[in-house]
């Protein structure tokens, strides 16, 4: 078991987009993790988590976990949605879309880094792909 990588003060004081680099790694193993107990082949678990993890199906999670998170998670979520990549986001979704999505890696990153297993596992049925 991971112990806590940083107290919640450290964890706030990082950038959005820092949170949001780590967070996008951790939504991907959650969502690989979720697909091995699906005896699927590797080509079916990979295009299913690519679907997962795709931008606009981030910020379609996003919008699904709002009334879920308290107080602190919402300020992560409007940082996230409020930091601006230096490069264009996907073509496949829109700046919105995008937005969103960066969003919910923030707090995925955020929760991670504070070792909130408990949220996370409250948020893993909304961020993984429907069987």
């Amino acid at each position: 078991m991971i112990t806590t990588l940083y107290t919640v003060e450290q964890a706030r004081m990082m950038s959005p987009l820092q949170l949001a680099y780590i967070g996008d790694a951790v939504h991907a193993m959650l969502v690989r993790q979720h697909l091995l107990c699906k005896n699927m082949n590797v080509k079916k678990m990979h295009l299913k988590s690519v679907q997962a993890v795709c931008a606009v199906q981030q910020n379609k999670a996003l919008e699904q976990i709002i009334p879920l998170l308290d107080e602190e998670e919402l300020a992560i979520v409007k940082r996230g949605r409020n930091a601006h990549a230096h490069h264009g986001g996907p073509k496949s979704a829109t700046v919105s879309e995008y937005a969103g999505a960066t969003a919910l890696e923030a707090l995925l990153g955020y929760l991670y880094l504070i070792q909130d297993l408990r949220k996370l596992q409250q948020l893993l049925p909304y961020l993984v792909p429907e069987d």
